[in-house]
């Protein structure tokens, strides 16, 4: 799924030992930008690592659930919370299918990979 960064936005960048590390973009402190035809995402003002800027193409995206829930579109049928879990309802071709996670953004984000799994083997 493509990304276009935009204030508010949340990702990690891996293999750099900062793992655990979720970055935001932000206007004042990490923007996203274009350095000789390449996206950039930069780091403006930050002391606490030595990192200027870093290739977009480094760091990986963690979309929110409206993100997430934009992205499903229509495919969308339900969304049900039952005891600790969430409940995700998805059109999948012609058939209804269901996913179950205990974090609502993740229950929507299996339900997006297996609906863009379907729209690319159909």
């Amino acid at each position: 799924m493509p990304w276009m960064p935009a204030s508010g936005d949340r990702f990690v960048i891996p293999g750099k030992e900062m793992d655990e590390e979720v970055f935001h973009v932000a206007e004042m402190t990490i923007e996203v930008a274009s350095h000789h035809g390449e996206g950039v995402v930069k780091f403006n003002g930050t002391t606490e690592w030595a990192l200027d800027s870093i290739p977009s193409d480094s760091v990986l995206w963690l979309p929110r659930e409206d993100q997430l829930r934009d992205a499903l579109g229509q495919s969308l049928v339900a969304l049900e919370h039952e005891g600790n879990e969430w409940i995700v309802t998805y059109g999948s071709g012609e058939r209804l299918e269901r996913v179950r996670d205990s974090d609502v953004e993740c229950g929507y984000a299996r339900a997006l990979v297996a609906v863009l799994e379907h729209d690319t083997e159909g």
